[in-house]
């Protein structure tokens, strides 16, 4: 017994030591000499690297302090999250670089425009990005090592490296995140550090420090570009059209050190194969380095390069070369493993590690990353050629916004595009002058143009890291086609969001079509003001213009303001949200008259959201940002713990996420009374399974039988998760006429979905606005199994209970924020709710 205490001692105290490492001797290679007049973090941010985890605005504090008084760094600040922290950018090259870096940069963006390559003393250019989930800290904290040795080292082979490189250094790709998590692992450190997987330091409270402030993964972002903290990044690329872009992340605790490639068979085919022969090349260069300091690690195993919009695939079809990293998390300080006792400082020397091997391969490999990016463009270029006049146009003649969306993301990635010469009809489609644009496919970008709009169903792997379709004009809910340049007016050099209008003053009512995408918002803006609103059930026509179902009525008379006053303010709002409003003189129409019953009064929604324990954050963030940033409509964050305790009389509507077993018995009894009483229940994805245990709702779900034949015990993982619906893309039929559809103008909605909840149809026709054709799959990987129980079933189950309803959807239908093309779900069962 006494030797076994002994042995403990030995271990904890060897390991505290290492905790604790004597300055920075423990991460930095001694192959170079360092300048003594360089600050070291310590010197900064008072404590060593390691010691505690770096807090955002410590971080940046070092990064200026060394762009300063180093003359290898310059640094920028491109913007601000949205807690109001500076989105870094360090450069980091020679001092010779310096007074020319803008020369090397058009050479270098030139050389993917030219028909010449010209390597022989160009730079490389190296992107190094860290810790875009918060919670995974070892690369900002690996960073504020990194910056120093660029900054300090001296020697032949720093002076080399500095030259043959331009390094941009990305210290917090997640500052908002970063900050939360190195909040929680501080202040629940112990003096005496305890490993003990138990300890409430290595489990972080509700909705951890993973995402940014909106609760998104931005590591999903890249892509479809709709936060601010990659739309720095994003422009940061473009500018620099960097060779390599490291992506420096975290992974279990049991784990090692993984870096790419991935698996090869999980590879976007749209990506070149030399794009993975240089990975494998750069390869080497880690596992020489790990293996030096003897650190464990693997690769080709796990993760793939499928999804562009990750930061380690994203690279991948612009030329560059992305490279995950992923080390085994301490989650904190120090924490027992299968591997032992697991360090905060070791898991930031592996990350530092791999940061100067990268730095080392793209020097050693200089020419032939350069050349690979050169002919990456020479035949994206050819290929450009080759599609001739063939362009891509979509749409929306009823949606200008929408469709401005979708063409400000093709222009963060500068993919050119062009207005409409003329109103054209294509496939039976309309497009319209001011609601649509075109793309030719003879561009630089071709290669980008088509991994975001191709609509793919046949893959050589069944298994994905994340979603396996993203198609963009689907995701919008845009129509689009193929057409020719012939039909392409100027290219746009400018932007910009189409302005709203009133066509001219009213005594009587003003007309707004429910189609605009921003029309709840100028809707809500009218209900805060006490403004009296109604929408109409039923289609009808006047001055020779048809209006839609769900057209908002806005009358003039018995209002509390005066009709001038009002229509002040209609001007006002329509031009903020860039919808047009029409003015009529008379109530007669050709259908239902403006004072029919078929127009029912909106009410002033007071919406809950449903956050905390049990719940998704992910989902939950998506619907926070998506009314609060787009519509500027106020959300009660409503947490789980208070829920028994809450005033559910303060809401009308309560948004349920994506959750399991989000309400015990009491919080159930409590909800369905509010319900009974008026209120509306908008339920996500697995809470349909707490709706139906507790009662609330009767869903009949359509359960799929999977039998594994033929599959061996070593096959039966690949088996069971290609059973999982990771993100792909289904055809709908709905019905317009029905108030969950009002603002949508074609008969067929495609939708995404990530679940396997089969949901069947009700018996009447007329209970299923939405339902899944009988071939739905439009883009994406399904199983068989899958799809065939998926044909036929619904997206949707509404239900009454009392005076109130509860609205139940299988699918998210507000994915990632650029899902533009189903928000009009959520925001049409807030605002029509009484009609459902």
């Amino acid at each position: 017994m006494k030797l076994r205490f002994a042995c403990l001692a030995f271990f904890v105290s060897a390991f505290l030591i290492a905790q604790n490492p004597k300055g920075l001797d423990y991460f930095l290679p001694t192959d170079v000499s360092y300048n003594e007049n360089m600050p070291t973090p310590k010197d900064i941010i008072g404590h060593e690297v390691g010691e505690w985890h770096i807090t955002h605005d410590k971080l940046a504090q070092y990064m200026m302090k060394l762009a300063e008084v180093s003359d290898r760094i310059t640094i920028e600040d491109r913007g601000k999250t949205f807690e109001d922290r500076p989105l870094l950018l360090l450069t980091i090259t020679s001092p010779e670089n310096h007074q020319n870096l803008e020369s090397i940069r058009q050479a270098h963006v030139g050389a993917t425009e030219s028909g010449n390559a010209n390597t022989t003393n160009r730079p490389i250019v190296v992107y190094q990005g860290f810790s875009i989930h918060g919670n995974e800290p070892s690369g900002a904290n690996a960073g504020l090592v990194a910056a120093y040795y660029l900054a300090a080292a001296q020697g032949p082979k720093i002076d080399a490296m500095l030259k043959n490189t331009v390094i941009l250094f990305d210290p917090s790709f997640n500052p908002d995140g970063l900050q939360r998590f190195a909040y929680w692992a501080n202040t629940n450190r112990n003096q005496n550090l305890n490993p003990d997987p138990n300890d409430r330091e290595y489990s972080e409270v509700w909705p951890g420090g993973r995402t940014n402030h909106y609760w998104f993964d931005m590591n999903r972002d890249w892509l479809p570009v709709q936060l601010p903290e990659s739309r720095a990044r994003i422009k940061s690329f473009h500018k620099w059209m960097p060779n390599i872009l490291t992506d420096h992340h975290e992974m279990g605790t049991n784990s090692s050190f993984f870096f790419q490639p991935g698996i090869p068979s999980r590879t976007h085919p749209l990506t070149p194969k030399m794009n993975q022969e240089l990975t494998k090349g750069i390869a080497k260069y880690h596992a020489k380095a790990l293996d030096k300091i003897g650190s464990l690690y693997y690769s080709e195993e796990s993760f793939d390069d499928f999804y562009y919009g990750k930061g380690s695939t994203f690279p991948d079809i612009n030329g560059s070369i992305g490279i995950l990293f992923e080390q085994a998390s301490s989650r904190g300080h120090i924490q027992e493993s299968d591997n032992g006792l697991l360090t905060f400082p070791f898991t930031i020397r592996n990350q530092f590690t791999a940061a100067l091997s990268t730095l080392e391969a793209a020097n050693a490999m200089r020419t032939e990353i350069l050349d690979y990016q050169h002919d990456f463009f020479k035949q994206a270029q050819n290929e450009g050629s080759r599609a001739g006049s063939k362009a891509i146009i979509f749409g929306d003649e009823k949606d200008a916004a929408k469709t401005y969306h979708l063409a400000e993301i093709l222009n963060r990635h500068q993919i050119a595009i062009h207005e409409l010469k003329n109103d054209v009809t294509l496939n039976g489609k309309r497009y319209t002058k001011d609601h649509a644009f075109i793309v030719p496919k003879n561009q630089k970008n071709t290669r980008l143009i088509n991994a975001m709009f191709e609509k793919r169903t046949t893959f050589q792997d069944s298994l994905f890291y994340d979603i396996s379709a993203w198609t963009f004009p689907l995701s919008f809910n845009v129509d689009y086609t193929e057409t020719t340049t012939a039909n392409a007016g100027e290219k746009i050099t400018s932007l910009e969001l189409p302005t709203g209008r009133v066509q001219a003053k009213s005594e009587y009512a003003y007309l707004m079509e429910w189609h605009e995408y921003y029309a709840p918002k100028l809707v809500y803006e009218l209900q805060k003001k006490n403004i009296r609103l109604r929408a109409s059930l039923k289609q009808f026509s006047t001055n020779g213009k048809t209006y839609d179902y769900g057209t908002v009525m806005i009358p003039v008379q018995n209002q509390e303001l005066s009709s001038s006053e009002l229509y002040s303010l209609l001007q006002e709002l329509a031009k903020d949200a860039h919808v047009n409003i029409d003015a009529v003189g008379t109530g007669l129409t050709e259908g239902i008259d403006l004072g029919s019953n078929n127009f029912r009064p909106l009410e002033l929604p007071k919406i809950a959201l449903l956050v905390g324990d049990g719940m998704n954050s992910y989902d939950a963030g998506e619907i926070w940002h998506l009314l609060d940033t787009r519509y500027d409509m106020a959300v009660t964050k409503l947490d789980t713990r208070n829920f028994s305790r809450a005033d559910l009389s303060r809401y009308n509507t309560i948004i349920m996420v994506n959750a399991f077993s989000p309400l015990d018995k009491g919080q159930t009894d409590k909800i369905k009374s509010w319900i009974q009483s008026g209120g509306t229940l908008i339920a996500y994805r697995n809470a349909l399974r707490y709706l139906k245990n507790n009662k609330l709702l009767n869903i009949d779900f359509k359960e799929s039988k999977l039998e594994a034949k033929n599959i061996s015990f070593e096959e039966r993982g690949d088996f069971r998760g290609a059973q999982f619906i990771g993100g792909a893309i289904f055809n709908t039929k709905i019905d317009r006429s029905h108030p969950i559809n009002f603002g949508f103008k074609n008969e067929n909605l495609p939708m995404f979905r990530n679940t396997t909840l089969f949901v069947k149809p009700a018996k009447n026709s007329y209970d299923n606005p939405i339902q899944y054709t009988e071939n739905p799959l439009l883009s994406g990987y399904i199983s068989k199994q899958n799809l065939d129980s998926l044909a036929n079933t619904v997206p949707l189950k509404i239900g009454g209970m009392g005076r109130g309803s509860i609205v139940a959807l299988t699918d998210n239908t507000n994915f990632r924020a650029f899902w533009y093309g189903t928000n009009r779900l959520l925001l049409n069962a807030i605002f029509f709710r009484d009609e459902l």
